[in-house]
């Protein structure tokens, strides 16, 4: 069984593992398969508004798939989250990304 389907397995199963949703949105993404990537980070951040991680990643996706005033919001909504929470590396990473694309 190939990464993708184990993970898909184990949502199926238990659809609120954020870990196995963010891995899947990241094998998505690798794979270059960004619409199922973003669909899953979707699900991600509904479900985990305060996963700074799925914010940075998805960002990343949507730059991927040239999407790039969404990764700006995306980011935007990642630094409010990670001031919040007190996650300043988080905030730095996505203040610098940010940054990078305009």
């Amino acid at each position: 069984m190939d990464r993708t389907a184990l993970l898909s397995d184990i949502l199926s199963q238990d659809p609120n593992n954020f870990l196995a949703r963010y891995s899947l949105a990241m094998e998505y993404s690798n794979a270059g398969q960004l619409e199922s990537a973003l669909d899953e980070f979707h699900k991600l951040l509904t479900a985990n508004p305060d996963y700074t991680a799925g914010y940075f990643m998805a960002a990343q996706t949507l730059v991927k798939a040239e999407r790039v005033e969404e990764a700006r919001k995306m980011l935007h909504d990642g630094i409010a989250t990670a001031e919040r929470k007190g996650d300043a590396h988080a905030q730095s990473e996505m203040q610098s990304m940010l940054e990078e694309i305009g």
